[in-house]
């Protein structure tokens, strides 16, 4: 198995794979070879299925999370094995097309509001005001905000691409009030610290303060702080932003993942039934 795992990070190295997927694949492929009942080398597409159905009915994992299963799992017979299974045996699950859940203005004010932290006050509205996702705020370093054409630089998002994103002016003031209280010294720059590390803030340390502040807010939608980042997109819609421009803001590949957006935006307000236009009869 140390083969193996050698040869897992030297593959996942060459193809460029983010620190977060690497640690996902890393625990992904260890949780299988542990749950496998014979050597990895004498397995075959049974096992595989085996697996995906103790994911699903004994673990009760959704579509979408046995999908990521799935994908290490064919990483390590295919790139790291390099064997060739029969994928038609063992297919990916259909997802189903569920809409994200969205907060409202007042809702995004409440969260932010029940935090008496700067720190994470400062962090929940860079995740509305900017569209950030959680990694991206924990790895932000002082040098990425440009308050003079306020804009944000972020650097190797998701698939490696660099982008820039707003900088809010209200953002930024309470930056600035919680670089004051705080005064973050990292060698390499980091914005936001952990408490016990001496590196930056961990993803989870941030969504476990987020899930605290919605638990005080009183907004009982079943969210999490990656919410934000759809509200971000939504709510610049709804103020008549163009989907090419959201899409550049939130580092997305494809268009086609900004236009879920559309069925997300409130667009009652500038849209009129055809009941409610004047009647006009025939031939008038």
């Amino acid at each position: 198995m140390r083969e193996i795992s050698e040869k897992l990070e030297r593959d996942m190295e060459m193809r460029g794979f983010s620190e977060n997927t690497k640690d996902l694949y890393r625990r992904t492929i260890d949780q299988y070879v542990g749950h496998l009942t014979r050597p990895l080398e004498q397995t075959d597409e049974s096992d595989i299925i085996g697996y995906l159905e103790y994911l699903r009915h004994t673990r009760k994992l959704a579509n979408t999370s046995v999908n990521v299963y799935l994908a290490a799992i064919w990483f390590l017979y295919e790139v790291v094995c390099d064997r060739q299974l029969n994928r038609r045996q063992v297919p990916f699950m259909k997802r189903p097309r569920k809409l994200p859940e969205v907060l409202s203005r007042s809702e995004v004010a409440a969260i932010i509001d029940a935090t008496g932290n700067t720190k994470h006050k400062a962090m929940f509205m860079l995740a509305y005001s900017a569209g950030l996702r959680v990694s991206e705020i924990a790895r932000l370093k002082v040098t990425d905000l440009d308050s003079e054409a306020m804009r944000i630089f972020i650097r190797s998002g998701k698939g490696g691409k660099d982008r820039y994103t707003l900088l809010s002016k209200t953002c930024l003031d309470m930056l600035r009030r919680y670089w004051k209280g705080f005064r973050p010294e990292h060698p390499e720059g980091y914005l936001f610290l952990g408490v016990r590390s001496l590196d930056h803030i961990t993803s989870d340390a941030i969504e476990n303060a987020f899930y605290k502040a919605l638990a005080a807010s009183g907004v009982r939608k079943d969210v999490s702080i990656h919410s934000l980042r759809h509200s971000f997109a939504t709510h610049l819609l709804e103020n008549g932003a163009g989907l090419a421009d959201i899409k550049e803001l939130l580092g997305h590949a494809s268009l086609s993942s900004t236009t879920v957006y559309l069925h997300l935006a409130n667009i009652t307000d500038r849209v009129v039934s055809p009941l409610d236009l004047p009647y006009v009869e025939a031939g008038a």
